[in-house]
């Protein structure tokens, strides 16, 4: 049981690594880059691909114990992650239809939870 708490909190950090990654790219993809090369091939766009690669690994790892059939369930966590760091750092809005939504994922995950 130890171990299966200690996967799901590795499979949880490994979904907000991925988030992050994804509002790095969301970042780079804004800023203006004097050619192509230099927009897929700077800084930010190689850590946040590495990012990724490390989310990819802790989940290999978590799913050593945690259930298959959990795992989506755990992962669409990242939509409420993503949600919440656009709204900080990139400043988008929630609509009434965005936060039904992450309140529905919120249910859904409270109730295959227990």
């Amino acid at each position: 049981m130890n171990n299966y708490r200690i996967a799901v909190g590795v499979l949880l950090c490994s979904v907000l690594i991925s988030s992050v990654s994804q509002i790095m790219l969301k970042v780079s993809a804004n800023k203006t880059w004097p050619n192509r090369l230099a927009e897929y091939f700077n800084p930010m766009v190689i850590l946040s691909y590495g990012m990724f690669f490390l989310s990819t690994i802790l989940t290999m790892l978590a799913l050593r114990y945690v259930p298959l059939s959990m795992s989506p369930i755990l992962e669409s966590t990242s939509y409420i992650f993503v949600s919440i760091m656009g709204y900080f750092l990139l400043k988008e809005k929630f609509s009434k239809r965005k936060l039904t939504g992450l309140g529905l994922i919120l249910v859904g995950i409270f109730v295959f939870s227990f």
